[in-house]
């Protein structure tokens, strides 16, 4: 550490790993001391007008960034060389061939969703177990959906209430971005495997959660919806519910009798919050929609795939280096410092004018 300071490093500038590196920046007990990535188009060239350092993650991404005119401070052994910690954005299967770099070099490493528990042996989401990630010396966050499911199902669970759960997942088909040249169009795709991954994936973070999942891919790219019938321990009322939810982190409720119907109406939301990129980093679920029958309920919430993982990353990078040992101050620590809140539609004019 620097000057009481994590030094974080970034490797992989895309979707993700712009997202996380903004968010060090914008914590008071963390210094982004570079990125670093194999592409020298426009993403990385407004890394650099954000005054971030930028490395080549190898030779021949050296060479063309000279080429691009783009100044390189220095290789990926030269960032490790600087660095605590590193979180590795790179594409699915790159990421797990950086794991020993990272060993040998004697920095601490975090992986996103995209790569297997089995890499790390520790999977990671903040409410559900930031203490056993304490000095390790990786971990993985679990992907976008699966933070969703732990995050919904862990609150329910702490809260006495949690039988089993059964969810339906209409994913989007492709990161906006990327709309251009992937993803499908007119038609929905059943996956073909029961259950789909993510629940086994919270398995890995909640063992003993009875969880099945079913998944599609729509035609759209405007985040993912989850539907959910939960079988609970009791009979409760839909209030109780709405309590367990609202005890926990980085869920907010959403409401379609403010005009919230839909997917696309919280990317406008978020818009008009001033949401760097209009990130939702919550998972955003509506609460006047939420159904009790007995001892079930059904409800449907949204999660926007690029940004809920951040803050997972952020208090991920505080548990490894053992700066913050109390998982619940780090979590308020990210939720301060970027803005999360539980109800969009009270917020204050401050926060309406970040």
């Amino acid at each position: 550490m620097s000057n009481g300071k994590v030094r974080v490093a970034v490797n992989g500038y895309g979707v993700i790993g712009k997202r996380i590196a903004d968010a060090v920046m914008a914590q008071e007990d963390m210094e982004l001391v570079g990125i670093a990535d194999v592409v020298s188009d426009w993403r990385v060239k407004i890394a650099v007008a954000k005054q971030y350092s930028v490395f080549a993650s190898t030779p021949d991404a050296m060479s063309k960034m000279q080429a691009a005119g783009i100044p390189i401070a220095g290789n990926l052994d030269d960032l490790l060389a600087q660095v605590d910690i590193i979180a590795d954005a790179t594409p699915k299967n790159i990421a797990s061939a950086n794991l020993e770099k990272y060993r040998t070099a004697g920095v601490k490493s975090i992986f996103q969703g995209g790569e297997k528990h089995s890499l790390t042996g520790h999977s990671f989401v903040a409410q559900a177990n930031y203490s056993s990630a304490i000095g390790r010396e990786t971990t993985r966050v679990v992907s976008c959906n699966t933070t969703s499911i732990v995050r919904t199902l862990g609150a329910l669970k702490n809260a006495g209430l949690l039988k089993k759960a059964r969810g339906v997942l209409v994913r989007r088909a492709t990161d906006p971005w990327e709309s251009d040249h992937s993803g499908v169009m007119n038609t929905v795709v059943p996956e073909k495997d029961i259950p789909s991954h993510q629940g086994p994936d919270a398995q890995t973070i909640i063992p003993d959660l009875d969880v099945l999942t079913i998944a599609m891919v729509a035609a759209h790219t405007n985040c993912h919806l989850h539907s959910w019938n939960v079988e609970l321990t009791r009979t409760v009322s839909k209030e109780e519910v709405l309590e367990a939810f609202r005890a926990a982190p980085r869920i907010a409720f959403l409401k379609m009798e403010e005009g919230v119907v839909a997917l696309n109406s919280t990317i406008e939301m978020m818009s008009d919050l001033h949401r760097p990129r209009g990130d939702m980093w919550e998972v955003g679920l509506w609460s006047d929609g939420l159904t009790v029958s007995g001892n079930e309920v059904f409800y449907n919430y949204q999660v926007y795939n690029q940004a809920i993982v951040v803050p997972e990353t952020i208090d991920a990078i505080r548990a490894l280096t053992g700066s913050e040992t109390d998982g619940n101050r780090s979590i308020a620590k990210t939720d301060v410092a970027l803005g999360i809140i539980k109800d969009f539609t009270a917020v204050t004019p401050q926060q309406a004018s970040l």
